[in-house]
């Protein structure tokens, strides 16, 4: 037999952008709880909305299946005395199992008896156990959480009501002195309260409320009701999923409705009327077949169609206030200069620790210019770097920017094209921010790429310079995601950097003006690290395997893109038939090699004994001589050629001869060979087993 479960937390309002989360890791974690409890159950299906968080279990089983329970006791020589009684070892074990010593048997397990009872449990009853769902209520987490009242529970919102339905049977439990019941709450202005006879009721219940609690049938009236009205209008209105997303759960119950603002305003930049009707208002945007704004919007009202003609004119006043708003900040923007910007960005500090804006901008272009450098980039291309470095973060103190944030980058493109800027110069400032999060996009540009990646490094470089790092999840400034952009751009760009010297002359940057409250040769160590760490999650991200990652990472590489490649060439062939032999022939010569004394590496051929040390010698020499010019897959190539002669060479020959002359001359054969295979992998550190 089975019956279906409701449990519903009900909240105040909750922040639209955790709730479909937070549903989720409530069906999770009561999934979690049916199979540790070894109860049937067909199905769980959540539903959400502002004010709740819900989750009906189908078909749930009316109780545990009965099982068998078997338990081990002591050997028979300890369970018997010699007149074959039951020892007092054996009477504690039936007693402790609730049964008389008669019932127990023996079993054999590696040629000894012990003393083995079977015992058959009753499940059970679901009803009996379901009041546990208050500590999975309870257990919750969220990104934001508040205390309320006298309460020691903190939760995303309070909870204001509880429903813990089996079949028609209340779950009695309390939270916060909140009793679970069987009534939940409807729209807050348009319905009321309402009892739930049973789970299958529950759905109807609400939306006979004013609350459509499937948050993907809610959704889905929202993109009907877009869709019927671009075909009334012959409108095209682009649905934003991330939008779409929060407006479902900003709502109980959906109406969609259009409205219109003053022509006038599309005079501002394209970027300044989207951001304020989707980041600030939750409005979708209306265009033209071309993609061009039109005067109109779309808003999802939480009720039903009454007097809608009401609701669009407020929305349209609340609109209206906002582009009067950013139309006279455009309009003062436009009155000040670049350079008079500029200038400003003297009394802004970056951080206490590392100076104004002006001064962190002077130490980027500085290490822009090293880069530009090693990139063998034009003079003319070094002028628009340098220019840009100059100005980049100019419109931080515009009017625009300072309301609209989210527009940085964006406003200082469309000003410094205004103001007769190269249009590289001024993408460069756009994509400079770039990537903004760990899979986002990366600049186009060479100039903005250059330049993302010199403010990323003086940044990281910077922070660590004064002891402020990430520690566990905490990154308030965000290296981690500077770190990965820096590897990121470098690698999509396919730039030959020589990334760590590039490091040590930023230290040297950072050193120079006294920001260093360590030694520079520990932040060198320090940022070359957290740059590894974060290459490994890129190669990680690519399904490479780890031990490949290590042996890759730890021979260490100025070029980030080479490194790259390596690791994915080690990866692609791991299965190769000859890989393992081929891996194992040179990790032998790695390992061997140690033993050389060091210091300069003198091979001479009249030491030779047998053929095959001269064939090895004869084949190091020929890569030795090719090595700088081959590209990655044909040194891979290279190694595996040697196999046959490492092989041989150590068939015929004892590298650690008695002779000491011979001994000395051929590890140093092994050490040269070593040094090549070292730079490309840790070879000995690839799991070929």
């Amino acid at each position: 037999m089975s019956k279906d479960f409701l449990l519903e937390i009900g909240l105040e309002e909750m922040p639209a952008k955790y709730i479909t989360a937070s549903v989720k890791q409530l069906q999770e974690r009561v999934e979690k709880w049916l199979a540790e409890n070894d109860l049937e159950y067909k199905t769980t299906e959540v539903y959400s909305s502002p004010r709740r968080l819900s989750v009906i279990v189908k078909d749930l089983a009316e109780k545990q299946a009965d099982r068998v329970e078997e338990s081990k006791g002591p050997a028979k020589k300890i369970a018997k005395d010699a007149d074959g009684n039951w020892s007092k070892a054996a009477q504690g074990f039936a007693r402790g199992q609730g049964v008389d010593p008669e019932t127990l048997e023996f079993r054999e397990i590696n040629g000894v008896e012990y003393i083995y009872l079977e015992k058959e449990v009753k499940g059970a009853a679901t009803i009996d156990l379901l009041p546990e769902m208050r500590q999975i209520i309870t257990s919750m987490t969220f990104p934001v959480s508040m205390h309320w009242a006298a309460y020691d529970l903190k939760y995303i919102r309070p909870i204001k009501w509880l429903i813990a339905l089996f079949g028609d049977q209340v779950i009695p439990f309390e939270i916060t002195n909140v009793t679970t019941g069987n009534e939940t709450r409807g729209h807050r202005f348009l319905g009321g309260s309402v009892t739930v006879a049973n789970p299958a009721e529950y759905e109807e219940a609400l939306l006979s409320q004013f609350v459509v609690a499937d948050a993907a049938k809610r959704k889905a009236a929202i993109v009907s009701q877009i869709e019927e009205i671009e075909a009334v209008e012959n409108w095209k209105i682009p649905v934003d999923e991330d939008l779409l997303e929060e407006v479902n759960n900003l709502v109980e119950y959906p109406t969609v409705l259009h409205a219109t603002f003053d022509e006038a305003y599309l005079e501002l930049p394209e970027e300044v009327l989207i951001t304020t009707m989707k980041e600030h208002q939750r409005y979708f945007p209306v265009v033209d077949e071309a993609g061009k704004l039109r005067p109109y919007f779309i808003t999802v009202r939480n009720g039903n169609h009454e007097h809608l003609e009401t609701v669009a004119k407020g929305n349209e006043k609340v609109l209206r206030a906002r582009l009067s708003d950013a139309d006279f900040f455009y309009q003062e923007d436009l009155k000040i200069t670049i350079d008079e910007a500029v200038a400003k960005l003297n009394n802004i500090v970056f951080h206490e620790k590392l100076g104004t804006l002006t001064e962190k901008m002077i130490r980027v272009k500085k290490v822009a210019l090293i880069i530009a450098e090693q990139l063998h980039m034009t003079d003319a291309q070094k002028v628009k770097i340098a220019r840009a470095a100059d100005i980049y973060k100019f419109d931080l103190v515009t009017n625009l920017v300072g309301e609209f944030p989210e527009l940085q980058g964006i406003m200082g493109e469309k000003y410094a094209l205004l103001q007769g800027e190269d249009a590289e110069v001024a993408t460069a400032i756009r994509e400079h921010y770039m990537p903004t999060s760990a899979d986002g996009e990366l600049p186009q540009s060479d100039i903005g790429a250059l330049l993302a990646v010199a403010d990323k490094l003086e940044t990281l470089t910077g922070f660590f310079c004064v002891n402020i790092v990430p520690t566990g999840s905490a990154d308030p400034f965000s290296l981690r995601r500077s770190a990965l952009g820096i590897m990121r751009i470098i690698q999509a760009k396919n730039w030959d950097i020589k990334l760590l010297s590039v490091l040590a002359d930023t230290v040297e940057i950072e050193r120079a003006e006294g920001l260093n409250t360590i030694p520079s040769e520990e932040v060198f160590e320090q940022v070359e690290l957290f740059l590894q760490n974060r290459l490994r999650a890129i190669l990680s991200d690519q399904q490479i395997r780890h031990d490949i990652i290590d042996a890759v990472v730890s021979a260490g590489s100025n070029v980030v893109p080479e490194l790259i490649e390596r690791a994915e060439l080690l990866n692609k062939n791991r299965d190769a038939e000859w890989f393992r032999p081929t891996m194992e022939a040179l990790a032998r010569v790695v390992n061997i090699s140690k033993k050389h004394q060091g210091g300069e590496v003198i091979i001479d051929p009249s030491l030779f004994e047998n053929d095959s040390e001269q064939q090895l010698f004869d084949a190091v020499q020929k890569l030795k001589q090719d090595y700088p010019t081959l590209i990655i897959v044909d040194r891979l190539r290279a190694f595996a050629a040697l196999r046959t002669a490492i092989d041989a060479y150590f068939e015929n020959t004892l590298v650690m001869s008695d002779d000491e002359a011979v001994r000395n001359n051929r590890l140093a054969l092994l050490f040269e060979l070593a040094s090549f295979i070292k730079e490309f992998a840790q070879i000995e550190e690839i799991n070929v087993k």
